[in-house]
């Protein structure tokens, strides 16, 4: 099983190469906002003490995560891997992923991080703004600062994966095509 992190700060591209990425390698999109969505709506044990935190306005516990990412692979046994998006957010959440990983015998590969200058990201997340309907797009200040907030908590996620050469930093300024080819010349390294 090949499991990926893709990284990078908000407007990187993130979604659109995970697309990519899922369609060339068939491997399954992970994101833990859609697991909780799902988790929720299904009204399943997990989802329902999630809800419980989300409502008093508090993060979910990383083992509550964890534990619907567990279910998530448990669900989707036989598939090539997984593209994790959203998670790992913290070293702690890196390690307790790895422990899961290790027991299902299915480690993370590869950390991919989006590298791109932040008057780069600025221009694209205004300009996405513009159509997107997201209040957090249109306002340069609040950019800059989910920009900061990234790099602040992301940097020691990192520095985890770095210890076991795990991390490639891939430029993500270019064509999208040139941006999608630099990912795939880091995964089939490692495949």
């Amino acid at each position: 099983m090949f499991n990926l992190i893709l990284f990078g700060p908000p407007g990187s591209g993130k979604g659109t190469q995970s697309e990519k990425l899922i369609n060339k390698y068939g491997i399954k999109h992970l994101s833990t906002g859609d697991l909780l969505r799902s988790e929720i709506t299904h009204q399943t044990a997990l989802g329902l003490e999630a809800k419980k935190f989300m409502d008093k306005g508090q993060l979910v516990p990383d083992e509550v995560v964890i534990g619907m990412i567990s279910s998530a692979i448990d669900q989707n046994e036989g598939v090539k891997g997984f593209l994790f998006d959203g998670f790992p957010r913290t070293s702690a959440q890196a390690e307790a992923l790895d422990k899961l990983l290790e027991l299902k015998n299915a480690p993370i590969a590869l950390m991919l991080a989006l590298e791109v200058s932040e008057e780069e990201l600025v221009k694209r997340l205004m300009k996405r703004g513009e159509t997107s309907g997201r209040s957090d797009d249109t306002n340069e200040t609040i950019i800059r600062a989910r920009i900061t907030e990234y790099r602040n908590k992301t940097a020691a996620v990192a520095d985890y994966y770095r210890q076991f050469d795990k991390v490639k930093i891939v430029k993500g300024e270019g064509s999208i095509e040139d941006i999608f080819n630099g990912l795939c010349n880091e995964i089939d390294a490692r495949l």
